[in-house]
């Protein structure tokens, strides 16, 4: 979440701080406080107004192209969310069949990744990818704490290998939790982990290796299998036995549907947990995640708490603990409604646009096409490096037009690169995708007369995606 700070109201000039009555006082006449709670209430329509009226200034959730997560779904889906939007999922005990779904849902998921037949795999909903991460993260440090205690060796130096073009999440997990992040960068023609570099990375205090199921920045699949066996090469050489966590947040609901033969998943052996987003491809509300791990000896249960305050033993693994249940039984839904053929339906008319979008940019000559079509249902794009203006200029007039497209820098070692992002969900038809490409060269020719208007380009912040 944002981090907000509080506003010095003293400072500011009367009209900006309260909220002004409107539609000829027909709701209300007082202004009200902005920063501050009020000492009186509102009329019920008067404050749904004021806050409604407010977020009209929003983008139009349609024409995102820059978000990964869901903004559409089925009525009969509102409706079920709705319904269930006062139940608390944590409370096992009051709302025993919500918790009995999320069971079929990590049930559904681990058979959908390949968990092996005789395994006890166990999973978790969470509230996104971000909060997985940090789970499968921890289970890597403390199973590898463990053994190092076990052998009698420090614990104080532990590390994690991963490729550049990581979410900030990860970045996050390896600061709040110490543990040091050494990152595979990139190079000008590769966007994605090198396994035989990632394994020279590799020591005796390295927790995990992380390989990414559809990168946010070129929407790749990186080499799962391939980066396995580079550490079983390691194993064989040193001893050193390291786990693999796949981040397959965007990934995990496109592969089993579109490529279901590419091994990414628990038919790797060396995969020990996988997280994935329902709120991304798996066409659900945010905010919900999965974590899922091959079997119990690898979520170490020292990290299972077990409460009974609510009524009965209630097992968690978690960062977070009251949540809504209505995302989980959305993703359920979809479950029933969808289907394996749905689901793959789906993925692949997302794919077919995608790569239908890529081929007319590069047909139209503007644009280098930096994304692959046997990956993520998404187009990222570069400009001529001849040119004068760069993707910043493109993405801010294509705001005019209530596109919003992101720009943004690859990961180091490729920062110098400039590029557009498309992401293909359901909302976004081929029609659409026309009128897009027609916006993005009418962007270009008016900065071809005109040049940059973006003077203030701000580089440290990458856009990483949302989980």
């Amino acid at each position: 979440m944002p981090l907000s700070r509080k506003v010095d109201v003293e400072a500011l000039p009367g009209n900006a701080r309260t909220l002004t009555g409107s539609y000829g006082a027909r709701y209300r006449d007082q202004a009200v406080p902005r920063y501050e709670l009020p000492d009186e209430g509102i009329p019920a329509r008067a404050a749904y107004q004021a806050v409604s009226d407010e977020l009209a200034l929003d983008g139009n959730p349609m024409l995102n192209l820059a978000t990964f997560v869901t903004t559409w779904m089925e009525p009969e889906a509102d409706q079920l969310m709705a319904d269930t939007v006062n139940k608390n999922s944590i409370d096992q005990d009051e709302y025993p069949q919500t918790v009995e779904i999320e069971n079929r849902c990590v049930n559904i998921l681990a058979r959908l990744f390949h968990a092996p037949a005789g395994a006890e795999s166990v999973g978790t909903a969470t509230v996104g990818s971000s909060e997985a991460i940090h789970l499968a993260g921890l289970a890597l440090k403390w199973r590898w704490r463990k053994a190092r205690d076990a052998a009698g060796e420090p614990t104080s130096t532990p590390n994690l290998v991963m490729s550049s073009s990581v979410q900030v999440c990860w970045e996050k997990f390896a600061r709040y939790f110490d543990v040091e992040p050494r990152f595979v960068t990139n190079t000008h023609d590769r966007y994605v982990i090198d396994p035989d570099e990632a394994a020279s990375k590799v020591d005796e205090n390295t927790i995990g290796v992380v390989g990414i199921l559809g990168s946010t920045y070129t929407g790749e699949f990186e080499p799962i299998a391939e980066l396995a066996a580079a550490l079983d090469g390691v194993q064989e050489r040193t001893g050193l036995d390291v786990p693999i966590h796949v981040d397959a947040a965007s990934g995990g609901f496109v592969a089993p549907f579109t490529q279901p033969d590419l091994a990414w998943d628990f038919r790797v052996e060396r995969v020990a947990s996988i997280n994935t987003s329902g709120h991304k491809f798996g066409l659900v509300y945010p905010g919900i995640g999965w974590g899922v791990w091959r079997d119990p000896s690898v979520l170490p249960e020292e990290l299972v708490f077990h409460t009974n305050y609510l009524g009965g033993d209630e097992p968690t693994f978690d960062l977070n603990f009251s949540r809504g249940g209505g995302q989980i039984v959305a993703q359920y839904y979809n479950f029933l409604r969808l289907g394996r053929a749905g689901y793959t339906a789906v993925m692949q008319r997302l794919l077919e646009t995608s790569n239908d979008l890529a081929d007319a940019a590069r047909a139209r000559g503007r644009l280098e096409v930096l994304s692959k079509p046997d990956a993520l249902p998404l187009v990222c794009v570069r400009l001529p490096p001849d040119v004068s203006y760069d993707a910043f200029d493109v993405s801010h007039l294509l705001r005019e037009r209530g596109w919003i497209v992101p720009a943004y820098t690859l990961a180091p070692n490729a920062d110098d690169i400039t590029v557009l992002r498309v992401v293909v969900r359901e909302s976004l038809t081929r029609d659409l995708a026309d009128l897009l490409l027609d916006d993005v060269h009418r962007a270009a020719q008016r900065l071809d007369s005109i040049g940059p208007v973006v003077p203030d380009r701000t580089r440290s912040g990458h856009t990483h995606g949302v989980c």
